[in-house]
């Protein structure tokens, strides 16, 4: 029902219409709603939708963080460079197990920079040794402890474990015996007869092909060390002369530990490879070497040598160089594990020659001839090995 009325006011009338919804009927309402809808549809595109805020280079940005994050978050950002480089050796490229040999023969090389440059208080050989070997069964056994790792490994490779333990500490022993009796340049030499035995027994053992490259590649960087050596061995030997202590059985005797203390060695390389392949876990083999050579190495530091109390100086220097030692055995097991034995051991050689260009640039090695073309024998080896090593390897 509609009610009209009509408001006059000098020139100007206005008509208003009231209408009643209730008296209306439902064929109107339907017709009012119709209506309705239409005219929403035409009013809404003069309404602007809403929009989010635009942001351009002159607004501000508020984070949502808390300072808080942002500071936390600062730390992890420069940190991440060197965790992703040291994932990346340990186990990210194709040539992580080279480079982690490469890693262990540099950070040796490392500690006869450091023992050295830094002399401090004469210590006894199976002192020294007993002072490494602990240092790396703490730090192994922390490890372990740390990153949740069985610290015996395995069931069914503890008896790896313990031939590695065993002959590995045979060979430390061998070793100190001969330098003991023997120039250390010469020991030195017959110490790296240890990658070629390593390779023969890896050939026995695993059954690795040993390619033509890879013999070439050993007796390459042999010939090279030898090279080094060579003046150093003639110097020695002018030196000496005839003296009765190097010569004569006691010399043969001392040469023979020598060669075993090399045989044993590459026996172990090769047990070191087994025991981590079989725990699924380097740091295990470490573990079993420092378990049975820290309690071996005291007995005979007490048993054959009087005991040297250290003063604070040789102390840290025997610190120091005792968790440089476990990053070396760390790295080599890593090494082994990862690499064919052949090539892994082959970049052990580029210590030798980094020796070599080290005593030429601090003056405590006159530059020859023959040392240099050793230690261009030994980098053109391993960078062969390092070239062709992971792309050819099939196993």
């Amino acid at each position: 029902m509609a009610a009209p009325t009509e408001i006059t006011d000098g020139n100007h009338a206005v008509e208003l219409i009231v209408c009643d919804d209730s008296a209306s009927s439902p064929h109107d309402n339907a017709g009012d709603s119709a209506g309705a809808d239409s005219a929403s549809e035409e009013i809404a595109p003069l309404l602007k939708p809403e929009e989010k805020p635009k942001i351009n280079i002159f607004s501000v940005s508020h984070s949502r963080r808390k300072p808080r994050e942002q500071m936390a978050k600062l730390p992890e950002m420069e940190t991440s460079s060197l965790t992703h480089f040291i994932l990346w050796v340990w186990g990210g490229s194709r040539y992580s197990g080279i480079l982690c040999m490469a890693l262990s023969s540099t950070i040796y090389f490392v500690m006869e920079v450091l023992s050295d440059s830094f002399s401090a208080r004469s210590i006894p050989l199976f002192e020294s040794a007993f002072t490494r070997c602990a240092i790396v069964l703490i730090l192994s056994y922390v490890w372990l402890r740390r990153s949740g790792q069985p610290i015996f490994g395995a069931a069914h490779a503890r008896k790896l474990l313990f031939l590695r333990a065993l002959v590995g500490y045979i060979s430390l022993l061998s070793f100190i015996y001969c330098i003991q009796r023997l120039p250390l340049s010469q020991a030195i030499v017959l110490n790296f007869t240890t990658p070629i035995v390593a390779s023969i027994v890896a050939k026995m053992m695993f059954c690795e092909k040993l390619k033509i490259s890879d013999i070439g590649g050993l007796a390459c960087s042999f010939f090279g060390m030898l090279f080094i050596y060579r003046e150093i061995l003639r110097t020695q030997e002018r030196r000496v002369g005839f003296n009765g202590t190097i010569r004569g059985s006691h010399h043969l005797y001392a040469v023979l530990l020598g060669l075993l203390s090399s045989i044993t060695g590459g026996i172990s390389y090769c047990l070191i490879k087994a025991g981590a392949k079989a725990s699924d876990q380097p740091l295990v083999t470490v573990f079993s070497f420092g378990l049975l050579s820290t309690p071996a190495a005291g007995i005979c530091t007490f048993v054959f040598e009087e005991f040297v109390l250290p003063d604070l100086y040789s102390f840290t220097l025997m610190l120091i160089l005792g968790v440089l030692a476990f990053f070396v055995e760390v790295f080599l097991a890593r090494g082994l594990q990862l690499e064919k034995t052949s090539r892994a051991a082959n970049v052990q050689y580029i210590e030798a020659a980094l020796s070599q260009l080290w005593g030429i640039g601090s003056s405590r090695i006159s530059p020859s001839f023959g040392g240099l073309v050793g230690c261009l024998l030994i980098l053109i080896s391993v960078c062969y090995t390092i070239y062709v090593g992971p792309d050819k390897e099939v196993e």
